[in-house]
């Protein structure tokens, strides 16, 4: 793989993370309910998911799901099903009220009950894994980098790598971001509000994927 290939992918690599998607809405959501820390566990799962799929398209097996309807209507209904379902998940969340201090007038703040790590990291997983749209874009631009002269698997590696550490900059980044909005949202009322209108949006999402084609064009 030359330079001129790789500082080519790098730029798409950062267009593609920075777009806005289910990956985005997640990391935010997380970001602000539990803070940059915990969400990390979330974004590692965001990349899991996202080296499967880099995997899938640079193997050659993206064309052959996107070659059969079938195929491609269960990836598509089981990624638009999760979305909607961790949407309704993060309407009902429960939201924890504590006291700062032991001081009988403490002030009282209220947050997100935080899942364990290993749901966190599988929400992740599962986001980036089952998304179609991920697997349709990446079955259409990986190969344009891949260089069929040379071996497969290290240009796969170096690509893996790229996106991945740009991704989980880009998506740390939107954690941050939503996480310093965190004391605005202090009482039991704000936090619910949160809940609902992130997961009203993850529904949003999931409900799009089921008018996702395979050829969009």
């Amino acid at each position: 793989m030359s330079f001129t290939t790789w500082i080519t992918f790098l730029v798409a690599a950062c267009i593609i993370a920075v777009s806005p998607g289910s990956g985005a809405v997640l990391s935010m959501s997380h970001g602000l309910a539990y803070g940059v820390r915990k969400t990390t566990g979330t974004i590692l799962g965001l990349q899991l998911g996202l080296l499967l799929v880099l995997f899938i398209a640079g193997a050659g097996v993206g064309s052959i799901l996107l070659a059969s309807e079938v195929a491609f209507n269960v990836v598509k209904t089981v990624g638009a099903l999760y979305l909607i379902y961790l949407g309704f998940s993060q309407w009902r969340a429960k939201v924890q009220v504590q006291s700062d201090q032991p001081a009988q007038r403490a002030p009282v703040t209220a947050r997100t009950e935080v899942p364990q790590l290993r749901k966190r990291l599988l929400t992740g997983f599962l986001t980036n894994a089952t998304n179609p749209k991920g697997i349709i874009f990446m079955v259409a631009v990986l190969p344009q980098f891949i260089a069929h002269t040379a071996p497969l698997l290290p240009q796969l590696l170096i690509l893996a790598a790229t996106m991945c550490a740009v991704d989980l900059a880009v998506m740390h980044g939107y954690a941050f971001a939503a996480s310093s909005m965190q004391r605005f949202f202090r009482n039991a009322h704000a936090v619910k509000k949160q809940n609902m209108f992130f997961g009203s949006v993850l529904m949003a999402v999931g409900a799009a994927l089921f008018f996702v084609k395979r050829n969009p064009t």
